[in-house]
């Protein structure tokens, strides 16, 4: 057995996209999924930018606020999943502190296996 960090203190900071108070722990790169963990601090805003394929958002701890361009933010918190079709603008951010994992890659698909959000 091995134990890994991937808790904020042990991540890098994110700072394309104008982002600020924001970082990752990368999981997964390869060919056909990219995973990672994003720590949005306080204050925090992850800045516009687009997907660069399918992007799954899945809320783990916290609360923040994600949109799309031209959209209005929208309050999601721990247990919430937000996915992003290829080439989608979209921004999320916290007042308070948000952790998600990410999850991109061209095969996914989270209608066929999440529960939608109503």
């Amino acid at each position: 057995m091995e134990l890994f960090r991937f808790d904020a203190e042990s991540s890098r900071e994110i700072t394309q996209f104008n982002s600020h108070n924001a970082s990752i722990n990368p999981i997964l790169r390869n060919t056909t999924a990219t995973i990672g963990c994003i720590h949005l601090n306080v204050n925090s805003v992850l800045g516009m930018h687009p997907a660069t394929c399918p992007q799954l958002f899945l809320i783990v701890d916290g609360e923040g606020w994600v949109k799309t361009a031209g959209g209005e933010q929208v309050a999601v918190e721990k247990g919430t999943a937000v996915y992003w079709t290829e080439g989608e603008e979209h921004e999320s951010g916290s007042y308070l502190g948000m952790t998600a994992i990410v999850i991109e890659g061209s095969d996914l698909d989270p209608r066929s296996y999440l529960k939608p959000l109503k």
